[in-house]
């Protein structure tokens, strides 16, 4: 994730820390500072948003470690100011399999929480919960309590917060992947307005919060359609098979030609018909910009670029485009270069295979035409 420095490595899965996460920190010591707070508690205050955030972690390492029971990968975890993100490379095709992956996070805080409890009680360090505040009362005792309020918050039906995920995967024991997913993204955006609402009497951080859920929702939901919607199609049936090539000794000159002369945009750069490189859209403005259109493309062109085959699941390949960041890959079979897998195209396939699809349901409908009976005395 962009503006995120990593920690360390934990299990095997890459921590991070974004850069906002120090807003938390800014908010806590502008908290003491209102107050009239000495440096100790101060320290203390920080100190304490530090161990929230290590739960936090832990709380996701419940949901990866879980994940990787059923062989699911975690990219990354990264911390965020309103909580940890952990990054698995696909979600659970089962719907027993998410619902033990969104619950293992929460479950991890319910065990912080009791072993707190039992420290405290073994202590008889406890106090009465009206003295305790963001800024006061004994740390090992808010703890707890921030614990407690974890578990609740992310079991809210907000999708694609836990407790939203936890709705997807029990309507998806009855209901079909793509509506279970409709259902619960609809459901988390009307908590999302209801977060948003609240914000503006309550605390201005559930605004923020409300933002992340609306558009989480909305991207996961559109990922899921456009899932269903790739199921089984291969990338031969959205590869881009008219297509123009450059040759390594061409110059930007000749890209810029074919730019203007149809609606490529990214080119593959052929030496002896075999492919060495491509040159993106965004690097010939570059180029174009600061060496001027002389420059020969093998100097501009990217070596390191991703391939496919024209049999692999175009689902794949989508999630290829997006990792690498890019809009076209190139399709190979017996190293011959055959065609271009591009967003655009995909997007494209997409829209008319729904349509299609939309087609089809009207005919069967149409097929079976209602029988209406009049009752007559």
């Amino acid at each position: 994730m962009k503006w995120s420095w990593k920690l360390g490595k934990v299990f095997g899965i890459e921590v991070a820390i974004h850069a906002t996460f120090y807003i938390i920190i800014a908010w806590v010591v502008l908290l003491h500072w209102m107050d009239g707070d000495n440096l100790s508690d101060t320290v203390s205050g920080v100190g304490f948003v530090l161990a929230l955030f290590i739960c936090v972690i832990l709380h996701e390492f419940g949901h990866a470690l879980m994940a990787r029971r059923f062989n699911i990968k975690t990219r990354d975890i990264t911390l965020l100011p309103i909580g940890g993100l952990a990054r698995l490379e696909k979600m659970p095709e089962k719907p027993h399999q998410e619902l033990l992956v969104a619950l293992a996070g929460p479950a991890v805080n319910v065990v912080i929480a009791v072993l707190l409890l039992i420290w405290l009680l073994v202590t008889a360090t406890v106090e009465p919960l009206h003295q305790l505040s963001v800024t006061a009362g004994p740390f090992i005792e808010r703890l707890m309590i921030v614990n407690i309020f974890l578990v609740i918050f992310n079991l809210l039906p907000a999708f694609p917060m836990d407790g939203g995920r936890v709705v997807r995967a029990l309507l998806a024991t009855r209901l079909e992947y793509a509506r279970a997913t409709r259902i619960a993204a609809s459901l988390g955006q009307g908590m999302a307005f209801l977060f948003g609402f609240l914000g503006f009497f309550v605390n201005p951080f559930l605004i923020f919060i409300a933002f992340f859920v609306w558009i989480g929702a909305e991207q996961e939901a559109g990922m899921v359609e456009m899932k269903s919607v790739l199921g089984g199609a291969v990338v031969r049936n959205a590869m881009v098979t008219d297509f123009r090539t450059l040759a390594s000794d061409d110059r930007l000159a000749r890209a810029v030609e074919l730019v203007l002369s149809g609606s490529q945009q990214d080119f593959p750069v052929m030496e002896e018909n075999r492919l060495i490189g491509i040159l993106t859209h965004s690097d010939l403005l570059v180029a174009l910009a600061t060496k001027g259109q002389d420059l020969p493309v093998i100097d501009v062109m990217r070596r390191d670029f991703q391939i496919v085959e024209p049999w692999t699941l175009l689902e794949h390949a989508f999630i290829l485009l997006k990792e690498c960041r890019c809009q076209t890959i190139p399709v190979l079979f017996n190293q011959q270069l055959i065609g271009l897998l591009t967003k655009d195209n995909v997007s494209e396939f997409v829209m008319i295979q729904t349509a299609l699809k939309g087609s089809f349901k009207e005919k069967a409908h149409s097929s079976h035409p209602a029988i209406s009976v009049d009752m007559k005395a």
